[in-house]
């Protein structure tokens, strides 16, 4: 590919630390929900603890591996035989106050995407399906029997994927009307679900909106038909403008639009013109991802078979610029950028519910293949390939494989890092919540992002700099604990 190359700014060039073996980024659906459905087998080396000189280049080059930092400790020290933990966390009662959100995974494709890393499956038939449907509902009704839930209702739920909108009407309606039965929806203030824009039509959107949806995601990725035919996406442009028509008749209270920057082939022209036909529909709201290659994805395996380390996707420069200039765009519309990540067209309407409950510490319950739950404290993780996971159901079992309860210090590190991904964090909460004084505590990572200009500190707030906030997933390691920093991340 060729896609446009910039000279480095000056930030990337005369500051950031040279994290070489981890420059990969990540295109998660749906922030958290894509964590649930992340494959065990993905690893990544983090950055050193000690950042080495400013003056040291940065490899700006896309490389092999995981970039984004979707929680904390690094999922390499959640442990089978710290199972009994999990278990332990479903059998108190929630602490007052607390969130509960339901993330259901539906792990069935149409074709996988070169890019994808997520637990999914093509080649399911209809019984398949159902029986998987059938044994998630198991497992709601498994959880909701559990002193953890103490009578609360979810305030969001999730279908992320693979692809939600590969299901059937009947399916859909079948799986949402369970579900409600089992933890009624009535109290939720969103429920978002994931679109292919090629699975979708009149019949099927008038199903979800029924369902009570009011967050609708499509995956557009790109408006191209060749980069995404090259990308391995199943949709095609024509499919786009349509979905999105019929969404926008059914009023969906929130459509968003998911695009990747640096794609294969991609190019700034291709680049603006996606912003362009973006702007043109105009959704509630835009989550952009900056392309990353991780381990178990078809461009990887092609790498590896041709003996390459760089990866035929733009440069983290070029994906930075791309999305500074999506965003600067977006802006110009009246839009407003409401993480590294995302832009809401009115945002007194448009929320982030799921990410934002998640980022400070709410209850998940993850249903499916390899999702993911936080429950009290306790992080786990279900079984991560398909018929080991609906055995243990059958069986009257939760799917758990894996567990891990952070301490004090490092749930404090987990949510200093998620939310410094808003673009800035308010010090006065995280001294109320767990007695840290922040600019203390991390005064020399902090120190030298204010040096270098992309952080501030106004009041009882640190903001981050555009520049910052397009690569914070990088900055954030700088918070890890020492031990955290040379560990395996998945």
């Amino acid at each position: 590919m060729a896609p446009s190359r910039r000279s480095p700014s000056s930030l990337s060039s005369n500051y950031l630390p040279n994290y070489a073996s981890c420059y990969i980024v990540v295109t998660l659906w749906g922030v958290y929900a894509t964590l649930s459905s992340y494959d065990r087998e993905s690893t990544m080396t983090a950055a050193p603890a000690t950042p080495p000189p400013a003056s040291r280049p940065v490899a700006e080059e896309t490389t092999a591996g995981n970039y984004f930092v979707s929680n904390y400790p690094p999922f390499s020290f959640w442990r089978p035989d710290q199972v009994a933990q999990a278990h332990a966390a479903l059998q108190r009662p929630p602490v007052a106050g607390t969130p509960l959100g339901i993330y259901l995974h539906i792990p069935f494709c149409r074709k996988r995407c070169h890019f994808c890393y997520f637990r999914v499956y093509t080649n399911k038939d209809a019984t398949a399906i159902k029986r998987y449907l059938d044994l998630a509902l198991r497992e709601l009704e498994i959880y909701r029997a559990q002193p953890f839930i103490g009578g609360r209702k979810p305030n969001f739920i999730y279908f992320g994927g693979g692809t939600p909108s590969y299901l059937s009407e009947s399916q859909l309606q079948h799986l949402t009307n369970e579900m409600k039965a089992l933890l009624p929806w009535d109290e939720a203030e969103e429920v978002t679900f994931e679109c292919e824009p090629g699975t979708l039509t009149d019949h099927k959107l008038k199903v979800i909106r029924e369902a009570g949806v009011t967050r609708l995601s499509l995956g557009v990725e790109n408006f191209n038909d060749h980069i995404l035919d090259i990308n391995g996406r199943a949709h095609r442009s024509r499919e786009i403008r349509r979905a999105y028509q019929f969404a926008r008749e059914l009023e969906f209270p929130q459509i968003n639009i998911d695009l990747i920057a640096g794609m294969v082939e991609e190019t700034e022209e291709n680049w603006r013109d996606c912003v362009r036909q973006t702007l043109e529909l105009a959704p509630d709201s835009v989550t952009i991802y900056q392309m990353e290659v991780p381990y178990n994805t078809d461009i990887y395996q092609e790498m590896k078979a041709q003996g390459k380390l760089v990866a035929p996707v733009a440069s983290w420069q070029t994906k930075r610029e791309w999305v500074k200039y999506a965003f600067a765009e977006l802006e110009r519309a009246g839009y407003t950028v409401a993480s590294g990540y995302t832009a809401a067209r009115n945002p007194e309407r448009t929320h982030f519910v799921y990410r934002d409950n998640l980022w400070r510490g709410a209850d998940l319950i993850g249903l499916g293949v390899a999702s993911f739950s936080h429950i009290g404290g306790t992080h786990f993780q279900n079984q991560h390939d398909f018929e080991p996971y609906l055995a243990q159901l059958q069986h009257g079992k939760l799917p758990i494989y894996r567990a891990l309860t952070p301490t004090a210090e490092e749930r404090m590190i987990r949510e200093l890092a998620l939310q410094f991904k808003l673009g800035r964090i308010n010090k006065k909460y995280f001294h109320q919540k767990f007695g840290v004084d922040i600019p203390v505590r991390f005064a020399e990572p902090l120190g030298r992002w204010q040096q270098a200009g992309i952080l501030q500190f106004d009041g009882d707030w640190l903001q981050l700099s555009r520049d910052g906030l397009l690569q914070v997933d990088r900055l954030v390691r700088e918070l890890f604990l020492p031990e955290h920093h040379a560990a395996r991340y998945a």
